[in-house]
């Protein structure tokens, strides 16, 4: 991990250049990508159904791309009793959590008689991309079904590449209430969900990560279809004094890096030898880590270890905008409230990320590659989308008629201004 220090008359340019770095694993893409969605536009079910044997070596036919009830059934009951017992404690905490962001809608008459308001509609149809390469992934299943389904989403299709289900991911499908999953993946899922193919029905909406063909796909449906955010490689800061163990902070800033080799894990410390201490504890626990080989990449390349004054710490972690920071202190709050941008902040020593990832029940799909900066993190407005509503009597359109009719002349367009005039006898 590269080390800065506050005190070097250097830092400022220094820190500003590593702020900058780009992390996205460079790759010519985005040309393969469109002739995908062009293909699969054309043809349909063919063109992904040939995808799939080119890209993922798989058997996927008309005849079993969709996931049957019985299939998930059986392989959710292959999961343990533990981790089902942990999801369905999830999905409650993230349902609950997601639940109390729902908006009101509003109704009121103005001083000129006009009566205004808005109101909030779900969407009716959002796909969820669920990788299927690296890893399996329950916990992205519910960050992103559950809101959709509190929303009030009436269809909620999954799309997973082809390969074996995993028991987890099928569990929290289920406890999620998804029935309907299908065995595809890559920008041909993504263009399926966007246009259609065969029964594939389109949706409105996208959601969920992906790799870097998965990314450029959802860049270039956009417009067709919404989408939640383009995700980029995981990035976690962690604000800490001496009084926290390093071997928890350790732990805190491996999480992060074991995710990719384009990961980055962040320490902010006023303590050198703590940061020493930290850093040992990461080389120990490197060598019992599973993922230690992308985890050992991410840290060499990404990592840092920030020496300086703990008032300095939002400052600098407003400049970085990352993902997660946690400020892992005693009163964290002082520091804490001075940070504008950060995907989701975690307080006190006993916060790790960890938490946010699976059972908080905060969402843990969050803006990245300094994304935070004017972005927000997946949410219940992900899945409605607000309507406006003008009701107005003739008393009140004499009031309003007068200056429509003035703007819409000063803007040249006379149509707009005698659909006002002729209301008001003029036209």
């Amino acid at each position: 991990m590269r080390r800065f220090r506050f005190s070097d008359p250097s830092f400022e340019a220094a820190f500003a250049a590593f702020v900058d770095e780009r992390r996205e694993t460079p790759e010519e893409v985005d040309v393969l990508v469109r002739d995908i969605l062009l293909a699969v536009r054309a043809e349909g079910l063919e063109a992904v159904l040939r995808f799939g044997r080119q890209f993922d070596r798989a058997t996927v036919s008309a005849d079993n791309i969709r996931v049957t009830a019985q299939e998930i059934d059986e392989g959710a009951a292959q999961c343990s009793p533990e981790v089902r017992e942990a999801i369905a404690f999830a999905a409650r905490r993230i349902r609950t959590y997601h639940e109390r962001q729902r908006p009101a809608d509003q109704w009121f008459k103005d001083e000129s008689g006009v009566e205004l308001g808005w109101r909030w509609t779900p969407l009716e149809a959002v796909g969820i991309y669920v990788p299927g390469g690296r890893a399996a992934y329950p916990s992205t299943v519910l960050m992103n079904a559950v809101p959709a389904a509190a929303a009030g989403v009436e269809r909620i299709a999954m799309v997973t590449p082809p390969g074996r289900l995993q028991p987890a991911v099928l569990a929290a499908a289920k406890e999620a209430g998804i029935t309907e999953i299908w065995r595809v993946g890559g920008a041909q899922a993504v263009a399926a969900l966007a246009y259609g193919a065969g029964p594939i029905l389109p949706v409105d909406k996208i959601v969920g990560p992906g790799n870097a063909f998965v990314t450029a796909a959802k860049r270039r449906v956009y417009g067709t279809v919404g989408i939640d955010a383009l995700a980029g490689p995981s990035e976690i800061v962690v604000v800490s004094d001496a009084g926290s163990r390093p071997d928890w902070i350790a732990a805190d800033l491996l999480s992060q890096a074991e995710h990719d080799p384009a990961a980055q894990s962040i320490l902010i410390t006023d303590d050198e030898a703590f940061a020493d201490a930290v850093e040992a504890q990461i080389a120990l626990q490197l060598g019992s880590l599973e993922t230690r080989d992308d985890a050992t990449v991410s840290l060499r390349n990404h990592g840092a270890v920030i020496i300086a004054p703990l008032e300095e710490s939002p400052r600098l972690v407003n400049l970085i905008a990352p993902e997660h920071v946690e400020f892992a202190l005693d009163a964290p709050e002082a520091l804490a409230d001075r940070v504008r941008h950060a995907g989701a902040i975690f307080l006190g020593r006993h916060a790790p990320e960890a938490i946010g990832d699976y059972v908080a029940g905060s969402n843990h799909v969050l803006p990245t590659s300094r994304a935070a900066r004017f972005s927000s993190g997946l949410s219940l407005y992900d899945f409605i989308k607000r309507t406006s509503i003008v009701k107005c009597d003739e008393a009140a359109f004499a009031i309003l008629g007068p200056p429509t009719v003035a703007l819409a002349d000063a803007e040249g367009l006379p149509a707009h201004a005698r659909s006002a005039a002729i209301r008001l006898g003029q036209g």
